[in-house]
């Protein structure tokens, strides 16, 4: 039998942790690895500015995002200027999704400042919003900026707190924009005096922001989040602990899972179908207040329409698409484009191509306005910067990228990216071939409750620290029973040479149709693939594979 902690070191140095510092500090309950916030820049100049315009009494408003990452940022900052500032002095602004976009716009800046606010903090955004800021500063507003995103245009005139902006000396720079906003928090913390429990408090916030932006879950994100879903545990947030059992959850068994699958979808649900404010207000909401609970059935019912949606946009674009291109850029004028860029990832996932999703935009429905995922090996960023003419408006990374642009551009669009693919294509022959990742074979017996056990110290699972994924090689498969109203899932058996009912049992969700032959006519699988999953069924543990996959050579 394997020695489960060859199997932890072995897996741990595979993804760069080597020294026993280092897995010491990845493996412990209570990780240590933090920086000081003073390294970002304008990060003492930026508090200290803020501190003073709420000592001259001044109005300030929070300038987020429609997302979970800019919904928590703006909920953080929130909930620490308050304990500084009169409520009635403080508020914030989330812009629509549909009729503003992301990010500062102008209008929203005339809007605040005729409210009287003498201040916008942004959080999650405003990095290269230059003539936005210039525009604030010409109605005599005062600004500070603090953001996560890459600075690829020109930079903001103002003081602007992000990682990324260079020369900058920060040793981490993959924060997300609630990361940021707590740095900031800490700062503030310190130079006004408020106690420490003001930060612990919202480290709950920025687990859920961290996950949400689908950040790396690797060093001092990862110090956050492990802190963060200690405190989501303890159930403390009166609006999120009523989501969490809305969900079909409990608070105690929050894992990184459940906050990148249930409470993000259901916190970005709010933008998604309508206005990300009221998100805002649930994690903000006080205990025992009725009005959570309204805003947690409100967001429950928008996440299954979020989902309905999600599918039938989905089955239209798959059903109507009858060539797969290198670059698929699909024309989509009916669809909810609160929803397209998730279902750009689904296409992109099933076909394995980069794919941009386009709907009309604009009162004459003059603009189209994309939303696209990539896959591994194919830089969206850089493949649409290419094109910039193109475009009207235009911000993403690697993997994700959004425009806008006049609808006449399309067809030169789709004509430079194919273009740009074939030159892809030449240089990496096999870019489309879809890969078969695992980090380590095993054999069936080794496979036990005390590995499973013993993988759990690697969470919290997520970007750059995936769930390990063990391979088997010729196994048995045994036991076979369907699932689900159509039978698109599937549990059986796997071994080596047992006997019926021998084995692990493994369980594949969703694809069981994908795999007739090998269940029911070879009964065995030259490779199968998956995650140790240990689940607790009437008092008792029960160990299963979750299947990543399975094939025959």
């Amino acid at each position: 039998m394997i020695n489960y902690n060859q199997i932890i070191t072995e897996l741990l140095n595979k993804r760069g942790i080597v020294t026993d510092e280092e897995i010491e500090e990845f493996l412990s309950d209570k990780p240590q690895k933090t920086y000081d916030p003073s390294l970002l820049a304008d990060a003492q100049a930026g508090v200290d500015f803020i501190l003073a315009e709420i000592a001259a009494g001044s109005k300030i408003c929070i300038y987020g995002d429609y997302d979970a990452d800019g919904i928590t940022s703006t909920a953080l900052m929130l909930s620490v200027l308050r304990k500084l500032m009169p409520k009635e002095k403080l508020d914030y602004y989330i812009p629509s999704r549909f009729e503003e976009g992301y990010g500062l716009n102008k209008e929203a800046v005339k809007q605040i400042a005729g409210r009287g606010f003498q201040m916008i903090i942004t959080v999650d955004c405003g990095s290269v919003s230059a003539d936005e800021v210039e525009y604030a500063k010409s109605l005599g507003m005062k600004i500070v900026v603090t953001d996560h995103h890459n600075i690829t245009d020109a930079m903001a005139d103002c003081l602007l707190i992000n990682p990324k902006r260079p020369g900058g000396v920060y040793p981490f720079k993959e924060l997300s924009g609630c990361g940021v906003a707590f740095k900031t928090a800490q700062l503030i913390q310190k130079k006004a005096g408020l106690p420490k429990s003001v930060l612990s408090e919202v480290l709950d916030l920025v687990a859920i922001g961290t996950v949400g932006d689908i950040m790396p879950l690797l060093d001092e994100n990862r110090t956050m989040v492990k802190f963060g879903l200690k405190m989501i545990n303890t159930g403390h947030r009166y609006g999120l602990r009523k989501l969490i059992e809305g969900a079909g959850l409990s608070c105690g068994d929050i894992t990184a899972e459940n906050v990148g699958f249930v409470i993000v979808p259901h916190l970005n649900a709010s933008g998604r179908i309508e206005d990300a404010s009221q998100a805002v207000k649930l994690l903000l909401e006080p205990e025992g207040s009725e009005e959570a609970n309204a805003i947690v059935q409100d967001l429950l019912l928008k996440n299954r329409e979020r989902r309905r949606l999600q599918q039938q946009t989905f089955d239209n674009c798959t059903q109507n698409l009858t060539e797969i291109d290198d670059f698929l850029l699909l024309k989509l004028d009916d669809a909810h484009e609160g929803i397209t860029g998730i279902v750009a990832g689904k296409i992109k996932d099933k076909y394995n191509r980069p794919t941009v999703l386009v709907t009309p935009s604009g009162d004459e429905k003059q603009y189209l306005k994309g939303t696209g995922r990539s896959i591994e090996g194919v830089n969206l960023y850089n493949l649409l910067k290419r094109h910039e003419e193109c475009f009207e408006k235009f911000g993403g990374h690697a993997g994700a990228c959004g425009f806008l642009m006049p609808a006449e551009n399309l067809t030169k669009l789709r004509e430079g990216l194919l273009a740009d693919m074939v030159q892809i294509r030449q240089e990496s022959p096999d870019i489309f071939e879809k890969k078969r990742p695992y980090d380590m074979d095993i054999e069936p017996e080794d496979a036990t409750i005390e590995l499973a056990e013993a993988i759990e110290k690697l969470a919290p699972f997520g970007n750059r620290n995936p769930k390990p994924v063990f391979r088997m090689c010729d196994v048995q498969i045994s036991d076979v029973r369907y699932m689900g109203e159509d039978g698109q899932h599937v549990r059986f058996k796997a071994s080596q040479g047992g006997g019926p009912g021998d084995g692990i049992t493994c369980v594949l969700f969703g694809r069981a149709k994908d795999y007739t032959s090998l269940l029911e006519e070879r009964r065995h699988a030259d490779e199968l693939a998956g995650t140790l999953d240990c689940q607790l069924w009437q008092g008792v543990k029960r160990l299963q594979l979750m299947v990543s996959w399975m094939d025959e050579r």
